[in-house]
């Protein structure tokens, strides 16, 4: 198994037994995933957007406050990271080449 895929079964190991850990340890798991992720995307050449529609800005906000937020909503965060960083690693692997364009872009007629 490689890193990523270590990491990935921690997560979900995590989310399955979410009762058993103390909020740090939630709160860490989380941040690690957010680093991950980001990291993963920029390889991939996929653009850091900060916006609400963004799934880590989402993802940051619970790990910040894991210690008040319920159980069931660490556990998807966990699973969510984790579907994540699978998703990354598949497009990584494949070699895809991913070209982000702007709508406007493709309204455009080409000549």
């Amino acid at each position: 198994m490689t890193a990523t895929t270590d990491f990935i079964a921690e997560l979900v190991r995590a989310a399955n037994e979410v009762v058993k850990l103390p909020p740090v340890e939630r709160g860490r798991l989380l941040k690690r995933a957010i680093a991950t992720i980001r990291s993963m995307r920029d390889v991939v050449g996929f653009p850091q957007s900060g916006s609400a529609a963004d799934s880590l800005v989402a993802m940051g906000a619970l790990a910040g406050s894991v210690g008040n937020r319920p159980d069931a909503d660490v556990r998807a965060g966990l699973l969510e990271a984790a579907g994540m960083i699978r998703d990354l690693r598949i497009v990584m692997d494949s070699k895809i080449e991913v070209i982000i364009k702007n709508a406007r872009d493709l309204e455009r007629p080409t000549s």
